[in-house]
C-alpha cells in the first residue's frame, strides 16, 4: 500500500532521507520512499499497512502527517508517467519565454546544460545582447537550428 506523507515544502528529499535512515536500521515493514518531481510538500511511502507508516514518520522533523486515503498503485503509476516529455532545445536554437521577467521575448540558445534542465540565451531584439541562464522549461522551441 502506498501512503502520502505532508512534510514541510521544500524539506522533501531532507525528510526521505530521515525516514530512509531510520529504515534501514529496523525492519519496519517499509518498502520504499518515493519522491516525485511536481509534488512539493509530499513524500510517498509504500509501507505493508498504516500501523507502519505511522510508525515511521512519527515524531520525525518536518512531517505534518499521513493523508487518511491511501494511494492506489494506479493512481501511482499515472502520477510517474505524467512526467512531461522533456524538448530537446540545443544550441542555436531560437525559443520563446512562456513566464518569467521576459515572457514574450525570444532569443538564441548560447548553452545547454541538460544536467540541471538549464540553458543560457541570449536575448534578440535588445541594444546589448546579455547571456541570461534561466529553467529550460520556461521556453519553448520556436525555430530549431539547421543541421549541418
Amino acid at each position: 500500500m502506498y501512503f502520502v506523507v505532508r512534510v514541510t515544502s521544500s524539506q522533501e528529499k531532507i525528510t526521505a532521507d530521515i525516514l530512509e535512515n531510520k529504515t534501514q536500521k529496523a525492519n519496519t515493514g517499509i518498502y520504499s520512499i518515493i519522491l516525485l518531481d511536481g509534488m512539493r510538500g509530499y513524500v510517498i511511502v509504500e509501507a505493508e499497512n498504516e500501523l507502519a507508516c505511522r510508525e515511521l514518520v512519527m515524531n520525525e522533523p518536518h512531517v505534518k502527517g499521513v493523508l487518511p486515503t491511501p494511494l492506489g498503485s494506479e493512481e501511482l503509476d499515472k502520477m510517474l508517467l505524467s512526467k512531461k516529455h522533456v524538448q530537446e532545445i540545443g544550441v542555436s536554437d531560437v525559443v520563446e519565454f512562456l513566464s518569467g521577467p521576459f515572457k514574450g521575448y525570444k532569443a538564441k540558445v548560447i548553452k545547454v546544460d541538460s544536467s540541471k534542465e538549464e540553458i543560457t540565451v541570449e536575448l534578440m531584439d535588445v541594444a546589448v545582447p546579455i547571456p541570461v541562464t534561466t529553467k529550460s522549461n520556461m521556453a519553448r522551441i520556436i525555430e530549431k537550428a539547421e543541421s549541418e
